[in-house]
């Protein structure tokens, strides 16, 4: 069965076909950052009318590199939500054309359903049941996955997430964007011991997390050591500060995954969303594994960010489930916001 993934939630458009027999057959990825760079975050409109240019020539990109033709793809997936309305409308627009034009059955696939499974596209991948750690944009969760579709929510962030606190952070430090892979190539040159910033819900005893008051604590270091001029900051102080603010997500983020391994039994973590691709958090990741004594899977770096594969993937995987999944019912809808906990067994 070979299955075409259309992905739209944000700034990224991403085409691909996943044959369930073969395995990942082509992907195709156009990344928005340039465009957004100049506004300092994504712009919803440009967001939008970007994927309508790049759509089609992407997807004949995939086809073509591929080797198939229209005709031969067995379903069609689309991101269905969460991510911006008119992004996410744009995506399933196509799709539900695409599929009206060949006669092909469509589904609508949750975006963070796709990251989760995302670990499962690498050479070596997991074997369910695990712990997974979902660090991506706006979101930062713990579940416990026992099977596609079989999904429990441990903890969540109860204010900025993980992602949307690097982007603030560097967005104070004066770095450009996007902000999280900026600030931490900074970290990399500074002292971890310049400045100890707080660690929120660190022994809270539960998995939830916190972000906002440590993109506070940021804000206040530069306010008061530097007169509330983002311009007089040294650069190995701008350096310090990063490290500090990296170091600290790392610590809970890190913390979170072995309490709640150990709070599971289970022996077995992924990791998925674009802060996965973090350099310190895999290595602090992996330290703790060799320590501890479990195993931790990432997905391959091309498919940390947002991406067409893992829509495809994840749509194949709902389709091995349950055929009758996708339907010739091109009347389609968007969920700009669905909890990933919403979703059930097909």
């Amino acid at each position: 069965m070979i299955v075409l993934g259309v992905e739209s939630s944000c700034d990224e458009t991403g085409l691909a076909l996943y044959d369930t027999q073969r395995g990942l057959l082509s992907h195709a990825l156009h990344s928005q950052v340039a465009m957004h760079e100049e506004y300092g975050g994504v712009v919803p409109e440009l967001a939008s009318r970007d994927h309508i240019r790049r759509a089609i020539p992407l997807l004949e990109q995939t086809l073509a590199q591929a080797g198939v033709t229209l005709s031969e793809v067995d379903a069609i997936a689309y991101t269905e939500g969460p991510g911006l309305a008119g992004a996410l409308l744009v995506g399933a627009s196509i799709a539900c054309a695409l599929g009206l034009a060949a006669d092909k059955p469509v589904l609508g696939v949750h975006h963070l359903e796709g990251h989760l499974l995302s670990p499962l596209l690498a050479a070596d991948p997991p074997a369910f049941p695990f712990i997974a750690l979902l660090v991506s944009g706006g979101h930062t969760q713990l579940m416990r996955v026992d099977g596609v579709g079989q999904y429990t929510l441990m903890g969540e962030t109860l204010d900025d997430a993980a992602g949307e606190a690097f982007d603030k952070s560097a967005k104070l430090l004066g770095l450009g964007y996007p902000g999280g892979p900026a600030i931490s190539r900074l970290a990399e040159f500074g002292d971890p011991s310049a400045y100890k910033l707080p660690r929120p819900m660190l022994h809270s005893k539960d998995f939830n997390f916190s972000f906002s008051g440590l993109k506070t604590a940021v804000l206040t270091v530069v306010k008061n050591h530097h007169e509330k001029v983002i311009a007089n900051i040294c650069e190995q102080d701008k350096a310090d500060i990063a490290r500090g603010f990296v170091d600290a997500i790392v610590d809970v983020l890190t913390a979170k995954c072995v309490s709640a391994l150990k709070h599971s039994g289970l022996k077995r973590l992924v990791i998925a969303g674009g802060v996965g691709a973090n350099a310190q958090l895999r290595a602090s990741l992996d330290a703790a594994a060799a320590a501890r004594k479990f195993r931790v899977f990432y997905p391959e770096l091309e498919f940390c960010t947002d991406n067409g594969a893992m829509i495809a993937f994840a749509g194949a995987m709902r389709l091995l489930i349950n055929p009758q999944a996708a339907q010739k019912d091109y009347a389609f809808n968007v969920r700009p916001r669905w909890p990933l906990d919403d979703i059930k067994v097909v």
